[in-house]
This record gives C-alpha cells, sequence and structure tokens, in this order.
C-alpha cells in the first residue's frame, strides 16, 4: 500500500493513490567532517548502512481560510474552525496513543494554510538504508496514521 522513494538524504511516502503522504528524514547521526555531509550521506546508501530511526512529516491540518483569494461567511468559518479543532483531537488521540511527547508543528513549506508536524521514529533495532527493510519498519507507523483518519 506505501512506497517509498529516496529524494537527495530523505524519502518521500506515497499512499496507493501514489499521492504524497509525507516524508521520512533518516536519522544519519553525527557526520564528520561537515562540509562531506552530502557526500557521507551517499556513501551510507550506496553501502545500506544502518539507522535507528528517523523522523516523520506529514500534513496535520489544512484551515481552509487563509487563501489569498478566500471570501466566506460567518457560518463557513464556524464550520472550518470546528473541522480544524476536530483534527487536533484526533492528532491529540494519536500523539497520546503513541506516547510521542516530542513533536514539532510548523506552517507547510508548500502550502501556507496548512500545518505540517514532525515527530520522531525509533526502529526497534538498526535497520538498513534500503527502501523495502525501511518500509517495512514505517507501515505500522503509517498504518496507524491512516487507522486514525491522518493520512
Amino acid at each position: 500500500m506505501w512506497k517509498l522513494e529516496r529524494e537527495e538524504d530523505y524519502f518521500r511516502i506515497y499512499d496507493s493513490k501514489k499521492d504524497i503522504a509525507g516524508y521520512f528524514d533518516p536519522d544519519y547521526g553525527e557526520l564528520f567532517p561537515k562540509e562531506n555531509e552530502r557526500e557521507i550521506i551517499q556513501q551510507m546508501h550506496k553501502n545500506q548502512d544502518k539507522i535507528s530511526g528517523g523522523f516523520f512529516m506529514v500534513p496535520m491540518v489544512k484551515f481552509g481560510i487563509f487563501d489569498n483569494d478566500i471570501e466566506i461567511d460567518i457560518d463557513r468559518l464556524e464550520k472550518q474552525i470546528a473541522a480544524v479543532e476536530q483534527r487536533l483531537s484526533q492528532w491529540r488521540d494519536f500523539l497520546l496513543e503513541t506516547k510521542n511527547e516530542f513533536h514539532g508543528i510548523r506552517v507547510s513549506h508548500t502550502d501556507q494554510d496548512m500545518l505540517s508536524i514532525t515527530f520522531p521514529i525509533k526502529f526497534d533495532f538498526p535497520t538498513s538504508l534500503e527502501k523495502n527493510l525501511l518500509l517495512k519498519k514505517l507501515e505500522p507507523t503509517l498504518d496507524l496514521l491512516q487507522k486514525h483518519g491522518l493520512l
């Protein structure tokens, strides 16, 4: 159902409809020297080195009210805000269920009307930077996000 495609030093995550569901940024650890980071990461992928986890970044909530050309009435605004509150509640439930206290929320880099959330994922044992093995480690979280209606 899910598919990973490497884009430089991170992976795009696609759903079954081939839409981008989010991103996975591997934790490559401390890389030295800093000026050779890109080459070191390339070599890590070539060698299929093992990593202990990384970071998920997925869309969190779209407001539907911050487009420049939008003009709405008070009833529609109230409905949009209620929908955002419901979505935030779903995210709170997910974060509580996964015991994920450490996360960051910011305006999406692709849509100023949307927030994205980034949270860490830790593997139970170091896993190779091979797409299929990584996907097996990421699938339970992706499936849980989908179960909660968050993807």
